[in-house]
Parts: C-alpha cells; structure tokens; sequence
C-alpha cells in the first residue's frame, strides 16, 4: 500500500511536470530580443498599452540603453520595456491590483509553468536557460533575458571587484 501510494505520487508529480509549458518569451507579440521599431509597431497596435509615440521613449545616457515606459489601460497601470545593444532584454508589467490579484496570477502561472524555481513571500520565479519569469508583490510580472542578465551581473561583479581593490589599496596608504 504504502509503495503504491508513494508511486501514484511521484506519477503525478512527473505528470504535473511534463504538462506544464515552457515559459514564454515575453508578453502576447512582445517577445524578449525584439528590436525598438518592433516593440514600437507592437504597443502602437496593441490597445492594452497606453503608447504615445516618441514621448515614452528615452535613452539612458550613462548606459546608453533605451527605454520605453508606457501607461496601460485596463488590467496594466505602467509598463516598461528595457533594451540593451539594440534589442528588447526587460519587460516589466505593473498590473491594476483592482483588476487583478496576486493568487489568481500565481494559480494561474503555476497551473501553465508548473512550480517556481524560486519563492518567497514577496516573489514567485520562474527560470529556464533563456527566459526569468517573476511574480511580485503587490502585483508586477517581469521577464528577463537570462543571457543579457548574466552579462550585466559578470559587470557589476568586476566593477565591484576593481572597487574594492581600489578601497583596499586607499586603506593600506594609511
């Protein structure tokens, strides 16, 4: 008895597994690695964005990385789309928490996406070797380029890295 129900169990678990999708890539049409003009043509036809046009694109200087912050309509309040050497690595959706709730989004993502990779009280994550797919509190969903974020966090270490040394050796001088 007690193997067959450890049995039935580990089937389910492997079934619930299998079922589950593959994350996505982004969000509807936009898709993460988009270039600016096709996220552009994108929010300029997709009524759920509030895309003006020029005005809600910017350029971060000290990056030189554009970014498109748009308003929603409807379940969206903010958007913000991040783009790094020319394509679309960050999409980041506030959602109206009058609209919507935090557990029917989780409900729903882990009934598509299976169980998340990560989970604390403030965020629920989803990961494969392309795509980060993360639930926060009170209610944003982001998606991020696996291989740009790990590019950014190699950056930041060395910069760290060099700080550090820089700080040590200024100490020593004393």
């Amino acid at each position: 008895m007690k193997k067959t129900l450890c049995f039935s169990l580990l089937l389910v678990c492997f079934s619930y597994f299998l079922l589950a999708q593959d994350l996505p890539m982004g969000y509807k049409e936009i898709q993460l690695g988009q270039t600016v003009e096709e996220v552009r043509e994108i929010l300029e036809k997709d009524s759920s964005f509030g895309f003006r046009g020029e005005r809600d694109v910017s350029l971060l200087p000290t990056e030189e990385r554009v970014l498109i912050e748009t308003s929603g309509s409807s379940f969206f309040d903010r958007c913000w789309f991040q783009f790094y050497e020319g394509k679309l690595y960050s999409i980041i959706l506030n959602i109206n928490p009058e609209r919507m709730d935090y557990f029917s989004m989780f409900k729903t993502f882990t009934q598509k996406y299976g169980g998340p990779t990560f989970l604390n009280p403030n965020k629920s994550e989803w990961k494969n070797e392309n795509v980060i797919l993360s639930l926060e509190k009170p209610l944003t969903v982001k998606y991020l380029d696996v291989q740009v974020f790990n590019t950014f966090q190699e950056n930041s270490e060395k910069a760290t890295s060099t700080e550090d040394y820089l700080r040590q050796k200024f100490l020593e001088s004393f």
